[in-house]
């Protein structure tokens, strides 16, 4: 009996030429927009894509559905309740973004703690001005959140000679971490940080998270960097300190509300970075993935659900 997977994701054709071949025994339905499901998704077993991108209605139509195959680290809107049955499996491809996650963490550390942007300006404007470049040896970065990502960026930090602090109510050390403290700590540490990383997974227990406290136990010279999810920060906090001077600076690949509004005064802040939520891609962004689904096709159509990779309860 076939098997019917649709791929919901704007490179799906290159899933489904990659995945096909290998794979006889599955049908691979490749599709760039929900809408584009609509004839087949009655019929439809197992659904991939990214996970915030998988709409709850077009799971609801998805009668067959047995297995659902996040292409990122985060589920949050894959289990919120009432979204997938019980008996319908889902995996994440936690673990294979560290590249990125990390890449994207450097640019932004290096380029506010060097003040990248007021170069910028200056090169548009011919202006040669010259200032002491500050360099990370010896800051203090304060990683919210101790997951695969954490530990990736935790190893390139050491390397920079950063002092690196984890915080995690899961976990009490990891590697390439100086030191690792519960999130009632978050206060004090994020007095002593030079940055204030947010790669912490987003839940009800972690909304808000990053509260005007925290921001206002920042030290005046100290940045925020949000890789995680909109909803770990009060955002209209982050705005006020940022307006009023309190903290040096910030830079946001993901927001509360995305694309993030045109009138959003972010936007206009010389010492903000925005990128659009990019923080998860790479150029090899279908190979990496593909590390964890070849893996789970296999288990699935062979009845191995307890060997699938990165099987997530709700």
């Amino acid at each position: 009996m076939t098997t019917q997977a649709l791929i919901l994701f704007h490179d799906a054709e290159d899933y489904r030429d990659r995945l096909a071949p290998r794979f006889p025994t599955v049908q691979f339905h490749a599709v760039h927009h929900a809408s584009d499901a609509e004839p087949i998704i009655g019929d439809v077993e197992v659904i991939m894509g990214l996970g915030h991108h998988i709409p709850p209605a077009l799971i609801a139509k998805a009668k067959k559905l047995k297995w659902v195959q996040a292409l990122t680290t985060g589920t949050e809107t894959l289990t919120a309740p009432g979204v997938l049955q019980p008996n319908v499996v889902l995996t994440s491809t936690r673990g294979v973004h560290g590249p990125q996650m990390s890449e994207l963490a450097f640019l932004n550390m290096i380029a506010l703690n060097r003040d990248f942007r007021r170069m910028q300006r200056n090169q548009a404007e011919g202006k040669w001005d010259q200032w002491n470049q500050p360099i990370l040896e010896d800051k203090t970065v304060v990683i919210v959140g101790l997951g695969l990502l954490a530990e990736h960026l935790a190893e390139r930090c050491k390397l920079f000679g950063m002092h690196v602090v984890g915080v995690s109510d899961g976990r009490t050390k990891g590697p390439h971490f100086d030191e690792v403290h519960p999130r009632k700590a978050l206060v004090a540490l994020a007095a002593r940080a030079d940055f204030l990383m947010l790669l912490v997974p987003y839940s009800p227990a972690t909304h808000y998270l990053i509260s005007r406290d925290v921001l206002g136990a920042m030290k005046p010279s100290a940045f925020l960097i949000n890789l995680a999810r909109g909803g770990v920060l009060d955002e209209a906090a982050l705005i006020e300190h940022l307006q009023a001077g309190k903290i040096a600076g910030a830079a946001l690949d993901v927001f509360s509300k995305q694309p993030l509004p045109p009138d959003n005064p972010l936007w206009r802040m010389p010492n903000v970075i925005i990128t659009p939520n990019v923080g998860g891609r790479s150029d090899k962004f279908v190979a990496q993935t593909l590390a964890v689904i070849e893996r789970n096709v296999a288990a699935f159509i062979e009845g191995r659900i307890k060997d699938m990779r990165n099987v997530i309860p709700h």
